[in-house]
């Protein structure tokens, strides 16, 4: 079957500036792909990331030299040959997902042998900020059953005590972003892990974090800028307790998928994250969210405003796509 293949980047403003260990920003730059073919429609979204050697203008590039195969019928088995893992190759695989659902007029999960997603506890992200900030948003987002907290080298255990006195009730893990050193890890682990903290997320850049093997964990390591797909897995064992999925990084839910179960047979907890998207970009993640310990899904609270027909957000849950926006 033919199809029509169109594609182009989105502008999302976001409530704030967010700020990591490597930059802040204030507005979401992603990209959308449609595909559309027997009176039917599916389409994908992928966030472009500077970390991992992307641009706005390499994705389009991307995508723009797959074009002509995708028209002309490759699957999503073709898919993960013709482009490596990344953002481009996510967008079309979410948007040929979508499509084979409408066409079939079934869901997703269904086609995927999943079982129907359920609304799950998702991480709300608190951006790199001081202590006394960060503390200030924590107090107005307490209620929430789950933060994340993004850290620097400086003030790291003053800055989750701080958290921890403003939020009490609330569960907490933390993402280094590779800005951490051994020696500061095994500095703050311990400290972290009487202030409740349940899990850290990259601590070291990737490239050196061959330091974490046999390394005390008194809270458990998770890897994310060290994990891509499932043939990175090997390299990690003994170095990380979990693994955090993010579609912008496998190159869309098929690879997702293929990356969950080998995890799970190497013994990885697993997390499911995601780039600052809007709900677009999360409805997919959420089949996966089920065999998840931890969800971080919360992109479109972190934009000034979401699509129609977004993600329904209530009670610190990220509940399932409806038809009208995905899957």
């Amino acid at each position: 079957m033919n199809r029509e293949l169109t594609f182009g980047q989105e502008v999302w403003p976001l409530r704030g500036r967010f700020a990591i260990s490597r930059g802040a920003k204030t507005e979401s730059r992603v990209i959308v792909a449609r595909l559309a073919a027997g009176g039917r429609q599916g389409w994908g979204e992928c966030v472009p990331y500077p970390r991992y050697g992307e641009s706005i203008a390499s994705v389009l590039a991307q995508i723009a030299a797959v074009r002509e195969p995708i028209q002309r019928g490759a699957d999503r088995a073709a898919l993960l040959t013709l482009l490596p893992p990344g953002a481009a190759r996510n967008a079309l695989d979410c948007a040929l997902w979508d499509l084979e659902a409408k066409l079939a007029g079934r869901p997703v999960h269904e086609l995927a042998g999943l079982p129907a997603p359920r609304a799950v506890v998702t991480a709300y992200t608190l951006g790199l900020d001081t202590p006394e900030a960060m503390a200030r948003t924590a107090a107005e987002a307490a209620h929430r059953p789950l933060l994340k907290l993004k850290l620097g080298r400086e003030q790291v255990l003053a800055t989750v005590t701080a958290i921890r006195a403003a939020a009490p009730a609330a569960r907490l893990i933390v993402d280094a972003n590779e800005a951490w050193t051994p020696a500061l890890h095994d500095e703050v682990a311990p400290g972290l892990a009487r202030l409740g903290v349940e899990l850290i997320e990259q601590p070291l850049p990737a490239a050196e974090d061959a330091a974490l093997a046999g390394r005390p964990r008194p809270v458990p390591v998770c890897a994310d800028e060290s994990c891509h797909v499932a043939a990175d897995l090997a390299a990690l064992v003994g170095r990380y307790d979990a693994v955090n999925v993010k579609l912008d990084k496998t190159g869309g839910l098929t690879a997702a998928l293929d990356l969950v179960a080998a995890a799970k047979a190497r013994g990885f907890a697993l997390m499911v994250g995601c780039m600052i998207g809007t709900s677009l970009a999360m409805a997919p993640a959420c089949l996966i969210a089920n065999e998840a310990k931890v969800v971080d899904l919360d992109g479109p609270l972190l934009l000034a405003r979401d699509r129609e027909s977004g993600l329904d957000y209530a009670d610190g849950r990220v509940h399932p796509a409806s038809a009208a926006l995905w899957g």
